[in-house]
């Protein structure tokens, strides 16, 4: 059986779609970050309600169609560059939000529904002996700090890598960049666990330091490495992953020129996150997950369209 038809062997969960997907995700938009400078970062005081999580209304139809869209994030995600052969996607468990969906060790490009694994948030696969990522505890870290944060990426964009190493701060320069919010903090995992490591976060200890540092930001940078984002749902994580290598590509032209790079405004930055049309279910939304997904190939796994 091709994978092709392997996918298709799978019921669809009818007409809700990423809409669905999206709500059992946490669907709420990003609000804005606020700035920090280095050293300790003020929490996001829109994430104030970010309390322990409560028991959500879901069922197994919500956990398979939680899975289709993870793999078409992947695919998703491996398509527009974002990731390699490294690098993943996750996305907090439906039914039980003390745990979160993540392939076993494969290249994103590479994920099929077989591949999606249920793990604790310290990092332990429920029921699956295949290899797991070794950084799979930046997620657990991440989600355990964060009960507003519904879906993580990680990844090692070259286009951020610079920010990372330079007293340069990356900042939001294009409108889809706002995403970010006004400044993203810069994890060193020197300052903590030393000179020696391989800069890979291969422990809970190490996840957990690099979730403080994320603080209540939507996206931290780990120097030589890569970064984390995190957001309220698959939709907004992999948006926020989509675009943050292109604003980061468009501070490096603009810096080369010479002269004052202008960022945007703090209000400009609520004007674009807070707005409605950019929300998990909207048209706009809807249109851009339509889009990527078939453009990476996955279009099979997207629910059936209203009408057809």
């Amino acid at each position: 059986m091709s994978n092709k038809s392997k996918r298709r062997s799978s019921s669809i969960i009818g007409r809700r779609g990423f809409m669905t997907a999206a709500s059992l995700a946490g669907a709420a938009a990003l609000t804005q970050p606020v700035a920090a400078e280095s050293g300790s970062i003020a929490p996001n005081p829109a994430h104030k309600a970010a309390e322990p999580p409560k028991p959500v209304a879901a069922t197994s139809s919500d956990v398979e169609l939680a899975i289709r869209n993870l793999v078409i994030a992947n695919r998703i995600l491996a398509h527009e560059d974002v990731v390699d052969a490294y690098g993943h996607v996750s996305l907090r468990h439906p039914l039980n939000p003390e745990h979160y969906l993540l392939a076993r060790s494969r290249s994103p490009e590479q994920i099929e529904i077989g591949d999606i694994v249920e793990y604790t948030l310290d990092g332990e696969p429920v029921n699956d002996k295949r290899a797991p990522y070794l950084e799979r505890f930046i997620h657990g870290g991440i989600y355990a700090a964060r009960p507003d944060v519904h879906a993580v990426v990680h990844a090692h964009s070259e286009e951020v890598l610079p920010f990372s190493i330079s007293t340069t701060k990356l900042r939001p320069v294009i409108h889809d960049g706002a995403f970010m919010g006004a400044e993203v903090p810069v994890w060193d995992i020197a300052d903590k666990f030393g000179h020696h490591t391989n800069l890979l976060v291969s422990n809970m200890a190490q996840g957990r330091d690099l979730a403080r540092r994320l603080a209540g930001n939507s996206m931290v940078l780990m120097r030589g490495h890569g970064f984390a984002a995190a957001a309220p749902s698959l939709y907004e994580v992999v948006r926020l992953a989509v675009y943050a290598p292109k604003n980061a590509h468009v501070f490096q032209a603009a810096l080369l020129l010479g002269g004052k790079v202008k960022p945007l405004s703090k209000g400009e930055i609520a004007a674009r996150v807070e707005g409605p049309s950019l929300k998990p279910d909207t048209p706009a939304a809807l249109r851009a997950w339509e889009y990527w997904a078939r453009r990476a190939g996955v279009a099979d796994l997207l629910p059936p369209q209203p009408g057809k």
